[in-house]
This record gives structure tokens, sequence and C-alpha cells, in this order.
């Protein structure tokens, strides 16, 4: 096996036989129902196979066994009926013969020379993080709906780029490792396999060719590279920051990983410590992040979330002077400064809060209070942030015994320390200001501190406190500065004009956002090309020549038992030279680089996946930049997103790109709900149907044959009396409700999947599987199976074949450019039901151009019929059908025709035909004539364009 970690080619492993590079792959009868046929289709002009894989070289070099090593075991998923194939049409024939001609002819292939006169399109989803479980059918959902969009494309004339690859990197291989002794190349390797499988079964078009993996140091070598750049530019930098350190795991832990000061896992003790720790400098670039927002063609809740991530807040710094309570050790000018967003309540002021890690608070304690306070800062500490902020929790504190001094009215008011200030935000210090904040009322008032009110409604109403909304300045006026009757602004521009000429604060713009913790005391990441040379705590970094600086092998991935990752105890890899001179021993940096590091700028390594000189070619970048579509979970709308523009921004700084941003459109597809859950209730003593949440209610699971609906709700099917409630969930293996794409792609193909998901209903909107969904679909597709199954004829159409026809290409195209697939499959039906039930032909001209609306979306079924029709090339590139808005104009209209008030035939006249010209072509029908009897008119009911009803004597 090659030293790579996965010994193939980009496209995977083939099932069918291996080829001469460039070579055509003929395409072979369909056994099952299929006319045969034989191609003379050429090879695309793009070239051999390319020789590309994702693996970790010298790292990974032992990881034989990853040939034989077996994929895990699919989490089952319900079947329908008995779970056996349909045999409605040969789909599984089908979809193999086509999948493995797209691959051997690398159908989907973006040549890397492309013709850049013609329009470009770059579709991208936000690629996997390849577990072990496999996809479920949460998955292609987004992936199936950016496939519809590049094959659309080409067929438009657009070079389409839309690869794959993988988030390769991260903590669940290194805990499996751990826990196994497998290496954590050979489980991603494996889990790459399986969802590359998954993946190429379903049909998705994606160019294999530029398949890239986090973990190829080939890749990571740029990902170093940036790295090195935020370094030199100080937008990377070291810092004393605390983190969750758990002692009987010996390592540190992410905030999530920590519940109520216990590790997630083994439930073991948990404290906040300091820890010197790599950051990178995000701050820099808030308002700019923030700024080019309006630019982008993304949700507006994703723009809201970053907006509020981001959390830019207008108001003063200002400074309090600090007076030691007794025996406080406090130097005389000591001093801590505050920001406020609301200057304008100063003189509500009544005490300061510190956070408990903020360096005054041990100068503060006073010896009385001093046992209290490092008993709080202690407990504080194996708190997680996010527990410390959880609005719902209990205010608690204690007070230092220090004061401070209200810098316009010279008051002296006490310091606290409280967990709910965290030291990372602003100063670490608060003013509080109970009378006019909802937080600081809450701790007033459970330790019994004063409250004022400075700011009343500018209609003088009393309200009750806290009042937080704008108003007119009260009891708001010193010696040194009077603000009363003035109003909320006025009164803010008033503080800060008299602190900016007092010397005790000025005008401050502060951003929620942090800069970004980059390190992680683990093994399974990128390696920091940095170097601390003897004696010395200053960071050297390797030169740009030497990287990739790829990850040491080794069989230990356990935590060192020290804040520091399993490589700080391989000696022969953390011992090195400074690079200056190359004689003077230096340690490596041990920590690696979080996960997020290699998913910052994958879009752009797509490009041109194997070019050596730069992280992205600069020509192909010019032409393809920015991603068109960017398709993924909303989940990643504060992290992932936000990093990656981030890490755009210093690139486009550095002119290593052309764009400002990196993803000109964004959507997020909704989430995938098991099936619907049907619960009954019974009494747990006397075994009778009872309600839901009545006491001694037991659940009891029904399935869907056992219940009917009723109203809004279900009922139980034997007794109507009895409620059922219905309920659909998250998918997860604990409810044992997750849907495997493999086990539907076996049983109703994987077309009939991929057209389901779109089916479901709008994109973005969250929706409920249903096994008998799929089934309809798969129907569907039957139905279009038979339809061609006599062939095509090469008669005319008639215009109402045509209408139909172009009709249905309309709405297709319009749906499908705004990704309203569900609307676009139903115009689909729509022309398949009519042409089903009207037509007593098929024309060749009316049939085929259907075939091409309905390629993007069940491609294999498509490929196939196109072929069946005669054609000898694949239709990925045949040209998408123009409307004729000519067809579409209705001139003439049939008319149902009632004899009092009983249907007696039909009738073909103009939309615009007056009544009496309608009624003499009524009259002319066979039928109506027959049941009119030659007798007189009594009356004429007539609706254009809908019925004509005619009324005449009985007798």
């Amino acid at each position: 096996m090659s030293s790579r970690l996965l010994a193939e080619p980009a496209g995977g492993l083939s099932t069918t036989r291996s080829l001469k590079p460039g070579a055509a792959v003929p395409l072979r009868p369909c056994a099952l129902r299929c006319k045969p046929f034989s191609s003379s289709a050429g090879p695309r002009p793009y070239g051999p196979l390319a020789g590309a894989s994702f693996a970790a070289r010298p790292v990974l070099q032992r990881v034989k066994a990853v040939e034989t090593v077996a994929p895990p075991e699919a989490p089952s998923s319900p079947a329908s009926a008995d779970g056996k194939p349909s045999q409605a049409y040969p789909f599984t024939e089908i979809e193999a013969k086509w999948q493995a001609y797209w691959e051997q002819n690398q159908t989907f292939r973006t040549p890397d020379q492309v013709d850049t006169s013609k329009p470009k399109y770059y579709v991208l989803d936000m690629f996997p993080y390849p577990s072990g479980a496999g996809l479920h059918v949460g998955h292609p959902e987004g992936y199936t709906a950016t496939d519809i969009l590049a094959r659309y494309k080409r067929m438009t004339g657009h070079n389409v780029l839309h690869p794959m690859g993988w988030d390769a990197f991260g903590l669940p291989a290194e805990q499996y490792a751990i826990q196994t002794g497998t290496h954590p190349a050979v489980t991603t390797a494996r889990n790459v396999d399986r969802f590359r499988q998954q993946l190429k079964a379903l049909g998705f078009s994606y160019d294999w060719s530029r398949e890239v993996a986090t973990t190829d140091p080939e890749y990571y070598r740029w990902t170093q590279w940036i790295f090195l750049q935020l370094f030199k530019k100080g937008l990377a930098y070291q810092a004393e920051v605390p983190v969750n350190w758990c002692p009987a795991l010996g390592t540190v832990l992410a905030n999530e990983e920590v519940i109520d000061g216990l590790s997630e896992r083994g439930g073991h003790p948990v404290v906040r410590m300091p820890m010197k720790q790599w950051m990178l400098r995000i701050t820099a670039y808030a308002e700019r992040l923030l700024a080019d927002l309006d630019t982008l063609d993304w949700p507006d809740s994703i723009k809201d979330m970053q907006r509020n991530w981001i959390g830019k807040s207008e108001g003063a710094e200002v400074q309090f002077a600090l007076a030691g309570g007794p025996g406080a050790h406090l130097p005389a000018d000591a001093s801590v400064s505050v920001f406020t967003t609301r200057p304008d309540t100063l003189f509500g002021a009544t005490y300061l809060v510190l956070a408990p890690e903020h360096p005054l608070v041990a100068q503060l304690a006073t010896p009385e209070q001093r046992p209290a306070v490092e008993a709080y800062v202690d407990a504080a500490s194996r708190k997680s942030d996010l527990e410390r902020t959880e609005l719902q929790k209990d205010k608690t504190g204690v007070a230092t015994g220090s004061f401070a001094v209200n810098p316009v009215t010279g008051e002296r008011v006490p310091v606290w320390v409280a967990d709910y200030v965290l030291g990372s935000y602003g100063s670490g210090a608060i003013m509080a200001v109970p009378g006019h904040d909802s937080r600081d009322h809450e701790f007033a008032v459970r330790f019994s501190l004063p409250i004022k009110q400075v700011v009343k409604p500018a209609d003088g109403s009393e309200v009750a406190l806290p009042y937080t909304e704008p108003g007119v300045a009260t009891g708001s006026s010193s010696s040194a500065l009077s603000l009363d009757g003035l109003g909320t602004e006025a009164a803010k521009e008033a503080v800060v004009a008299w602190l900016e000429t007092s010397g005790k604060g000025a005008k401050q713009i502060n951003y929620k956002l942090r800069d970004w913790l980059f390190a992680r005391q683990r093994y399974w990441g990128e390696p920091f090309p940095l170097v601390y040379p003897e004696g010395s705590d200053e960071a050297v970094p390797i030169p740009e020549s030497e990287l990739p600086l790829v990850l040491p092998e080794t069989d230990n991935f356990k935590p060192s038992g020290t804040p520091e990752s399993p490589l700080a105890v391989i000696p022969s890899w953390v011992n090195t030279v400074d690079p200056r001179d190359g004689t003077t021993p230096a340690r490596r940096e041990t920590s690696t680089m979080p996960q997020w590091a290699g998913s910052c700028w994958y879009y752009l390594r797509y490009i041109s996946p194997r070019h050596s000189q730069a992280l992205v070619d600069p020509e192909a970048e010019r032409y393809w930049m920015p991603v068109d579509l960017y398709v993924g979970g909303a989940e990643h709308a504060v992290l992932h997103l936000l990093y990656a523009r981030f890490w755009h921004k210093v690139l486009y700084d550095l002119g290593a790109v052309t764009t400002k941003e990196p993803f000109g459109r964004l959507v997020s597809q909704g989430m995938i709900l098991g099936e619907v859950e049907y619960t009954g209730f019974r009494d747990q003593d006397t075994g009778e149907w009872s309600e839901e949440g009545a006491p001694g209610a037991v659940p009891v699971k029904l399935t869907d044959a056992e219940v009917d609906k009723k109203g809004d709700g279900y009922v139980l099917k034997a007794d109507s009396k009895v409620r059922v409630s219905a309920r659909a969930h998250k998918m997860s293996k604990s409810r044992g409700n997750v849907i495997n794409p493999d086990d539907v792609v076996d049983q109703f193909g994987a077309d009939s999947l991929r057209l389901y998901e779109m089916f479901m209903g709008p994109l973005r909107d969250t929706k409920v599987w249903s096994t008998r969904g799929v089934e309809g679909v798969h129907r569907f597709l039957a139905r279009v199976w038979r339809l061609f199954e006599g062939g095509v004829s090469d008669e005319a159409p008639t215009k109402e074949q045509m209408r139909l026809l172009h009709q249905t290409i309309k709405k297709v195209t319009t749906e499908t450019e705004e990704l309203r697939f569900n609307t676009g499959i139903a115009s689909m039906m729509e022309f398949v039901n009519g042409a089903t039930k009207d037509w007593k032909n098929r024309p060749r001209a009316a049939m085929e151009p259907f075939l091409l609306l309905l390629a993007p979306y069940a491609p294999h079924i498509a490929e196939e019929l196109w072929q069946r029709c005669g054609h000898a090339d694949s239709l990925t590139y045949a040209p998408w059908p123009a409307v004729d808005e000519s067809l579409l104009v209705v001139d003439s209209v049939t008319l149902a025709v009632q004899v009092n008030g009983k249907t007696r035939g039909t009738v073909e006249v103009g939309v615009a035909a007056p009544q009496d010209e309608v009624v003499a072509a009524a009259l002319a029908n066979a039928n109506v004539a027959k049941h009119t009897g030659g007798k007189e008119l009594k009356k004429v009911i007539y609706v254009p364009g809908k019925i004509l009803n005619l009324i005449v004597p009985n007798k």
C-alpha cells in the first residue's frame, strides 16, 4: 500500500473494471426490460484519473491494515412493507450502470483549464466530518439540493465546480483511539471510505478528482502557512486564559464537555485554571465582519445571529477610583475601568461587580471577607462560562469589604464579586445600576443593596423598577454635573463629554466578540509550525520551506497527565533546534490546532487542489470565487461561518484572494425529523385506555395501522374516543428512529430518495420523514418509466402536448432557480399525469425535453430513458429546454356542457367566443342534441371558460 492513507484514486475504489487513462466506458445495456443498445460515445476531454487522496503521509505510513478494515455496522432503520427492493422498475441495475459510467468517464470532472468566457457556478456543500455511523437521511437533503443546481447549471452552459472533501481531524477519532488503541488514521480512513461509497450511491455529481481532506499533509501545509501569516501580522498571539482542567482525565475540556462542574465523560471534578494558549485576534476584524454582512445574500436569521455574536455596543469607559476597606492591601491610586452602554445612568450606580478572576479581587478583599471571597472564587473556577451566565440561575456573590468612588457623585459604593460577570468580557468589571438593569436589580434585591431611579418615562408616568427603556434623566445632579430633564441620548452625550473633560473616561465602542482560542491539547490535529528556543518562551516560526510539519508517529494518544497534549511525551519530535541558527536546542509547540482550522479555507483548495506554489492558483481563484451557493446547517452560523469569513479577510489583505467575502449566497436546509411516533396511554392499574398526563397513565407505542386521523389529531382505530399522541422527534440512536439511506436506496433506489427529500417541502423548512412518502415518489418514477416503455415516435406533437410541455419547462426552470424544488417536482408530476391520461402517442419533441427537466432531480432514470430514446451520449451537458412563451397563450378552452344540470358532453370554443356561438357549438354535439331534443331553451347559464348549462322543459 502507498504511504498515503488511502491508496486509491480520488474517485475512490471502483466496483468496475479498470481503464487506461482517458479511456471511455461503453454504455452497457440494462438487462431488465431495457432495449439493447450500443454507444459510440467518445471519452470526455478531461484526461486521466487523478491520483489524489487525502492522507497524512509520514505519520500514517504504518497504517497498512486499513485496506482490510470492514466498515462499521450501519444503524438500523424502519423498513416499509417487507423491506425487499421494489419491482416497479429496474432501478438497481440502472443506478449501478450509470454510476459506473459517470465515474469511469469522469463525467463531472471540471477541467483545470476552463473556457473563462463562459459563466461559472461554484456550488458547495459544507463538507462533513466522517463519523463511524455513516450518513443518515438528513445528510442527503442539502447534498441533493446542491446536486440539482450543479446538474442544472451544466445544462444551462455554465462551467460548474461541485467538489467534496472531508473535515477529518477532530476529537471523536482521538477518543476512539484512546478507548480502542486504533490509530485515528485508521478509523478516519474507514469512515471516509464509507461516506464516499454512500455519496456515490446517491448519484451526486461531485468532481472527485478535487477531493481533499484536512488530514492530508499537502493540505494542512497551507493551513500551517496561513497560521504563519497570522503570526507575522500579530493576529496570532499567546495569552493566559482560563481553561477547564480535569485532573482525573488529565486533559483540558471544552465548555460543552463540562456539566455542573463535572466532566461529561466520567463525571469527574473540573476546575478553571489559567493556561497559556494560542489566540487569534478576530476582534481586529470585528467591524469589517459586521459591516460586510450587508453585502451578502444570506438568510436574515443567520446574519442576525452573527451580528448578535459580534455584539457591537456603543457607550463609554468609566474610571472608578478604589478605596480599600479595613486591612485591604490596595495602592492609594488604584482604580478600575468599566464599560457601560448607558452612561446616562451613572448617577444610579450603587455598587460595582468584579468577575471572580479579576486581578484586583485578592487586593480588594479585606481580612474579614477574604475567606468568603477565596471560597467563592474557588467555586466559580469549577463552573463553565455557560453555567455562569445562564439567565435562569440564582444570582450569587460575595462582598470584598472594599469600595469604589462614583466619579459624578463622590459617593462610596461597595465592590462585590459575582460569577455572572466574566473576566473574558470587557474589563471583567461592571457598574451595577439596579434601577435600570434586570440582572443588577435581581442581584440588588437578593443582597439588599440600594436601588435608585435615575430615568423616568418621558410622559412622567410611574413605573415599576427596573425601568430599562429610554426616557428622561431624574435624580441625576451633583456639583460636578447635572442631567435632570435631559432625554436619554442627550444625557449620554453630556456624560461622555464630562468624562473626557475630567479625564475619568471616554466614548468607547465594545464588541461582545472575543478573540478565538486557537489551541487544543490533543494529538489528532494540525501541529503548530513553531518552536521555543532553549531558555526562551518566545515562539519562533519554522521556515515556510519546511512545511508541512507533520504529526509524529505514535501509539500513545492518551493525555499526558498535565495540561499538555500527547505530543509532549514524544521527545524525538518535541526536541529540535532553533531554525534561525540550526544549533540552539529548541522545543516544538505541543498543542495542535482546533478542528475549525482546516474548515476555514477548504473551499479555496478545491479550486486547485494540487497547486504546489500557493494555497490556491491565483488565476483560478479570480475566476471561481466567490462561492455562488453554499448550503449547510444553520448550527454553523456563528462559528465556522464567522471563522471562515475572518480568515478570508486576512487572505484578502495579504493579496492571496481577490474577494472580500467567501460565500455569496448561503442557504440552510431544514432538519428532517424521524417518522411520526404514535402513543396511547393505559392506566397502570386497570389497563384501561387513559389520557396523556393522567395519574398512573403508562405510554403504549402504536403503529400507524392502529390509528386514524380525526380533526387536528389522531384517535385509536378500535375506539375513536381514545385520543392518541402523534409526535415526530429528532433522529437519534437512543430513540431508534434513525433512517439509514442505504436501506432506502436498496428498497426504492437513489432517485426515489433524492426526489422524496426534495418533495417533502420547502428546502429551508423542518420536515417529517415518511417511508410511505418515499413509496409515493417511487410510484411516480415508475409511471415515468412506463410512459417511455413503448418508445417515442417521430410524429409531430399536438398544440396541447406542446403547451403542457412548455408550461412544465417554465415552472421547473423557475422553481429550480429559486430552490423551490418541491413545487418543481409537482409540476413534473402534472406533466406525467397529463401525458398518461390524455396522450394517445408519445412524440419525441414533447417527451425528450421532459427527461432533461427530470435529469437534475432523478439522474439515473433520466439517463437510462434518454439512451433508450436513441442518444449515444450522456445528457449531462445537453442544453436545458427553453420555454416558448407563445405556446403558453391559451386561445381555446374545453367547456363541460350540461343539460338541466347533468353533464352531457364537452365542446371546444375560443376563449373570447360570445355566448351565442358557444351555445350553437354545444347544440351541434350529438349527445347534447339528443338530450335537448330540439326543445326551446328556457334558460342558458354560461360561465366563460368554466361551464355551459342549458335548461330545457322536462316534457
